[in-house]
């Protein structure tokens, strides 16, 4: 028994080095983050460079050829794409990206993207120590959450990523959220490794909370696409305008995509993910239902979870809705996900109920 104890303790042990080590590796990815949108600023060598690599790509673009009527071919120029904005006011092609075109940006991006690999490869393994050192599933407690949490949040950037999706532009919030989660966890919310409470000790755990994690990720996800569609807006309509943004439009908002795209991508993810955080309330339903021998108490976690529900769905249905598309459905997206860290948060926190496990 002691030498298990022992080994266990090793096990946690090893888990906070690893979740501390993660930090340090996240810092050098924000770091390397800041120099690429720092060096790949709009400035003239950028902004040479990028009408370049527009200039070279549209050569070497294929060409459309049509028949004449009355014989012959004739060749058109490569049509320009666009993208479309949620309301239908603006076509707006995408920004060049963090890198804004220039090689010493792309590499400092390189660099960050590399870093946030390592970074994400090492609190991985804390969680797998974790989990080794309680024997369950790592995600009982608030600090459990938390480190998994963000470890899904990476996760999903780098598939995205790999899967040629135009998100590095995500990179810069994504390290500096995953950076004030773990510190927020280790200082405010850790928790000594022990074993859960009776009603916890349920398969229901594996099931109910990891659908409930990767909800959040991707919720998260959805979030700073339409916080970073506001002020993409914003900027397009001062330029439709005549007005001439700021600095810090041009420097930075400039090389976003544009609204279009952030406002599609955000809804995207936001669609994708609402039937799982459907199954995710049926789920804790039915664990309820074992657990405490009912499946809907109206305890303040089951309140929280099932309002977040609500305005997801009215956001969708807002989104096939004449009248509220664009800004008006933004703002709605951006409550749900604040009922959404309210629910995390603030009921674990502040409120008392059957889901009081946050172990703080």
């Amino acid at each position: 028994m002691n030498l298990a104890a022992g080994t266990n303790e090793n096990l946690a042990h090893i888990s906070n080095v690893l979740v501390y080590s993660s930090m340090a590796v996240y810092t050098l990815a924000f770091f390397a983050h800041i120099a690429e949108w720092t060096f790949g600023g709009r400035s003239k060598v950028g902004r040479t460079a990028a009408a370049l690599t527009t200039t070279s790509a549209a050569a070497t673009a294929p060409v459309v050829q049509v028949k004449k009527q009355g014989g012959g071919t004739d060749v058109l120029d490569r049509p320009k794409i666009v993208t479309r904005s949620a309301v239908g006011s603006r076509d707006v092609p995408d920004g060049p990206g963090a890198a804004g075109g220039t090689e010493k940006g792309d590499l400092y991006g390189r660099m960050a993207i590399s870093l946030t690999v390592l970074g994400f490869l090492v609190e991985a393994g804390g969680v797998v120590a974790r989990a080794a050192s309680v024997q369950r599933a790592p995600w009982g407690n608030m600090y459990e959450f938390s480190l998994t949490f963000s470890t899904v949040v990476v996760a999903a950037y780098l598939v995205l990523l790999v899967l040629k999706k135009n998100i590095r532009w995500l990179g810069l919030a994504l390290v500096t959220t995953v950076l004030l989660d773990l510190g927020l966890a280790t200082t405010v919310l850790y928790t000594k490794s022990d074993q859960l409470v009776p009603a916890l000790h349920s398969y229901w755990l594996w099931i109910h909370v990891s659908t409930a994690i990767i909800c959040g990720a991707m919720f998260y996800m959805g979030a700073v696409g339409t916080l970073l569609y506001l002020l993409r807006d914003n900027y397009e309509a001062k330029l439709a305008s005549g007005e001439q943004p700021g600095a810090f439009a041009e420097s930075v908002l400039s090389r976003l995509p544009s609204a279009a795209s952030l406002d599609k991508f955000s809804y995207r993810i936001n669609a994708a993910v609402f039937p799982l955080w459907t199954f995710t309330i049926i789920a804790g339903a039915i664990w309820a239902g074992e657990a405490w021998g009912s499946y809907w108490g109206w305890d303040p976690k089951e309140t929280w979870s099932f309002i977040t529900w609500v305005v997801y769905a009215c956001y969708l249905h807002a989104r096939a809705t004449a009248g509220w598309k664009g800004r008006k459905a933004a703002y709605l997206a951006l409550f749900a996900f604040g009922c959404w860290i309210w629910n995390y948060y603030g009921v674990n926190i502040f409120i008392t109920g059957k889901h009081s496990y946050a172990g703080v």
